[in-house]
């Protein structure tokens, strides 16, 4: 039985890095992370689901090695992600949990402890995060100030760049963050988040069902919050209108991200350590429209092929500029979600189907 994940990968970069001085022409080009999010093992074609189309993951797994007895440090987000960029089980430190939205920084800087991404750093990669961080910012007892810089972050971690969700996908604060900084923010119309209470006038998914998109209502008091681009959230928030993503289009632009980044690197002729984690296949799920559809699994399945297209993308940009000598690592960040927090659907969709299947 193969040993635990987390600690296979940091085995097996510890001696690739251990092992760059005597084997310099050996040293990979690239390495990248693709983590996604709640991904059960019988969610995609690669593992035996044939309502779900993943061309892609299929090309990879043919390619390379699949794994078929790998496992989860955690069942949920924030712990799983500590141990794959630390190196160690989360349930070692004390408080680990699922993060709120504005919660400090847990992982440690690089001057504090070394880990995955400053270890490449220190092998002479450019590293980079693109996506789901959940691993909070800032630190200190005052709340996080969106409005300025916010350190520490990813990038004292360890990472050169950093354009990231920070936490998840149905969490305020509903903006990217890219090295520190909310994009797009009109100083004008400053971020307010709160976990705690509402503010005064800020429509609610609980007070203003009818500004929700119809698969978007929630199914309990916790996914009822501030209302982001129709769908309510956990948390509340307010200002930053301008900064504000749009859900359909968030694939599309971590990926444009993940490819600009590689072509800069490209330009500047460095290697590289990618750490890109998708949304998907969390919720609120909602698909780009040219993924609707597209599996025969409802909102959860589309999401899944829009994945699917990411994972494509990202190793063509990878091969379009020099970087086919890549270790490339695909992985579910926890086991599988279908019903978590929406009436969308996927309870009914997923009907007959079994994510964790054989």
């Amino acid at each position: 039985m193969l040993k635990d994940f987390t600690f296979m990968f940091r085995k097996l970069l510890t001696s690739l890095l251990m092992a760059l001085p005597l084997m310099a022409a050996e040293k990979p080009r690239a390495v990248v992370i693709f983590y996604t999010d709640d991904l059960g093992y019988n969610d995609t074609s690669t593992y035996g689901c044939d309502k779900v189309p993943c061309p892609n993951l299929d090309k990879l797994a043919a390619e390379g090695v699949k794994f078929t007895d790998a496992h989860s440090t955690h069942s949920v987000c924030t712990p799983s992600r500590y141990s794959m960029l630390m190196g160690e089980y989360a349930w070692r430190k004390k408080g680990m949990q699922i993060l709120p939205g504005d919660a400090k920084m847990i992982l440690p800087t690089k001057e504090e402890q070394a880990s995955l991404p400053s270890l490449m750093q220190q092998a002479g990669y450019r590293t980079a995060v693109i996506g789901k961080w959940h691993l909070g910012l800032g630190r200190g007892t005052q709340p996080t100030d969106w409005n300025n810089h916010i350190s520490p972050g990813p990038n004292e971690v360890g990472f050169d760049h950093s354009f990231i969700l920070a936490a998840t996908g149905d969490r305020v604060p509903c903006v990217y963050i890219e090295n520190g900084k909310v994009v797009n923010l009109d100083p004008n119309d400053p971020i307010e988040v709160s976990y705690d209470k509402p503010f005064p006038g800020e429509p609610l998914g609980s007070t203003h069902p009818q500004l929700l998109k119809p698969w978007a209502r929630s199914n309990g008091p916790q996914h009822n919050c501030a209302i982001i681009d129709g769908i309510p959230r956990i948390g509340y928030m307010r200002g930053g209108k301008s900064a504000l993503w749009k859900d359909q289009d968030m694939a599309d632009r971590i990926t444009e991200e993940a490819i600009k980044f590689i072509r800069e690197s490209a330009q500047m002729d460095k290697p590289i350590f990618l750490y890109f984690a998708t949304n998907d296949i969390h919720v609120p799920r909602d698909p780009h429209y040219r993924f609707k559809g597209k599996s025969q699994m409802g909102i959860r399945g589309d999401v899944t092929v829009q994945m699917d297209d990411c994972l494509g993308r990202v190793r063509a940009a990878l091969n379009e500029n020099g970087y086919e000598d890549c270790l490339f690592i695909f992985s579910s960040d926890n086991g599988p979600v279908i019903n978590d927090g929406y009436f969308d659907g996927s309870i009914r969709d997923c009907k007959g189907h079994n994510p964790v299947a054989p």
